[in-house]
């Protein structure tokens, strides 16, 4: 991997006596063949005045082949596929439908503002998930409760599978198996001849009160140009042949959620905090576009429209790094072929929501599960804001990426999985790096991914501790 290619060759220590000549060797930066695919993430026309009814059903009327196959597939060719409105009691049969889970603890405006019960607004929850949570299936026309054998706390809502049971006489249905749309079709991956890599981060949480993490994000821009180690680590960092930064390039600090309401008088010589982060940021990107090609991905806390899809942020807040061409300013999600390798991607919202309305904690095991469902965000609309789509959900999985990740993870995570046809898919879950200084490396001709830390003195830590950059 990276830690092999940057490996200390004779000669080339920092320890070791300066070569005579003036200038040390030159090495040349590794291009690579670049296509974005986020054209069916950009919202054109932008109306809110459509009902969110319309996206579910797109989404099911899109799906519905797609599960009828596979359904016949697993239960077999003569497998009975009916609608809830054709279902009678006691017959085997296969229905495919959005699921929606009832949940007393989910937040609702609603219940917030309701004078007849005197209800106090919910406290924020780790968890909305309960005992008393109850699983229905959905089609065009009708709904049923299931029971069975189907996890309910680790379901969401909106996601679209098949089951297979039957209707019982009290009105369940109970469901001996189900199944997803699982992994779509995928395009071979090109055969590299040499290692080349992309380097990923998320959360760098500019604006926020934290030196050590400054000081850790100005090793990781030196490190990718250049300028930092010795000869071999010099030749490595040629190797990475681009920088995506998966959203939440600005702290939580800079939301000021009271300065709209603030009197004009209080806040008429004070400067928002995301003016400063905005400009940091873009010194930062100087340093790196000069170098090579960067992606720039909004998240949750950055200054772009909240729904998903979030739009790029605008080439106007970047004066300085927006002149080279070599910024590329991407939605979130994110989708892009980088030497034929498929990259598909988000800064992490949709499996923070889904993480916090199931029973799932790990966000491996919710990429993992976001793949095999073959959508992106199956709980948008109803807990993850967006764009009332109309006629397409662009977050259904059309062709299966080589590199799945997520932004703004706890810890850094990786694994390979294979799909039902072959497919090979490495799920990475980038760490925040505002918190853990902690980067990662993909390699592009083998499709492994290593972290790379940047630790630094903290005021916790003890006196003695080094100042370290491991891979």
């Amino acid at each position: 991997m990276f830690s092999e290619v940057s490996a200390q060759k004779e000669g080339s220590s920092l320890l070791c006596r300066p070569d005579s000549e003036d200038q040390g060797p030159v090495f040349e930066r590794m291009s690579q063949a670049y296509s974005p695919w986020s054209e069916r993430y950009s919202v054109g026309e932008r109306s809110f005045s459509r009902q969110y009814a319309h996206i579910y059903a797109a989404r099911l009327m899109q799906m519905r082949p797609t599960l009828s196959e596979r359904a016949q597939k697993k239960w077999g060719p003569d497998v009975i596929i009916k609608k809830l409105c054709d279902l009678e009691p006691g017959e085997q049969c296969c229905i495919v439908g959005t699921l929606f889970k009832r949940m007393e603890l989910q937040p609702s405006i609603l219940k917030e503002i309701s004078e007849e019960h005197n209800l106090l607004p919910q406290p924020p929850r780790a968890k909305y998930i309960s005992e008393a949570d109850e699983l229905i299936l959905e089609d065009e026309l009708q709904r049923i409760k299931l029971e069975g054998k189907v996890d309910r706390n680790k379901c969401v809502t909106g996601s679209v599978i098949a089951i297979y049971g039957a209707e019982k006489n009290d009105g369940k249905f109970t469901v001996e198996d189900f199944c997803t749309a699982d992994l779509p079709l995928q395009r071979e991956r090109p055969a590299l001849s040499s290692d080349r890599f992309v380097l990923l981060a998320s959360g760098l949480g500019l604006g926020s009160s934290h030196a050590d993490s400054m000081l850790g994000l100005q090793l990781l821009v030196d490190m990718v140009t250049g300028q930092l180690g010795d000869m071999g680590e010099q030749s490595g960092a040629a190797a990475i042949s681009r920088v995506l930064l998966a959203g939440n390039l600005l702290s939580q600090n800079t939301q000021d959620k009271d300065a709209s309401t603030k009197a004009k008088y209080l806040t008429k010589k004070t400067q928002a905090g995301s003016v400063e982060a905005i400009r940091l940021l873009d010194e930062l990107l100087l340093q790196l576009v000069a170098s090579l090609p960067v992606d720039v991905m909004p998240g949750q806390y950055d200054p772009t429209n909240y729904t998903l899809p979030q739009q790029p942020l605008h080439r106007c807040m970047f004066p300085l790094s927006s002149v080279y061409p070599t910024l590329q300013l991407a939605s979130n999600p994110y989708e892009a072929s980088i030497d034929g390798v498929r990259f598909l991607g988000t800064s992490g919202q949709n499996v923070c929501d889904i993480q916090r309305y199931s029973s799932m904690d790990n966000h491996l095991e919710i990429l993992e599960e976001t793949l095999r469902l073959r959508h992106l965000a199956p709980t948008a609309p109803d807990t993850l804001g967006c764009y009332p789509f109309y006629q397409k959900d662009p977050f259904i999985l059309e062709e299966c990426p080589h590199v799945y990740f997520s932004g703004n993870a706890p810890a850094f995570g990786s694994k390979l999985i294979e799909g039902p046809d072959g497919q090979q898919v490495l799920l990475v879950t980038i760490p925040e790096f505002c918190s853990t200084q902690t980067a990662c490396l993909v390699n592009l001709r083998t499709l492994q991914c290593e972290p790379v830390c940047f630790s630094a003195f903290t005021a916790q830590e003890d006196e003695e501790s080094e100042m370290n950059v491991s891979h």
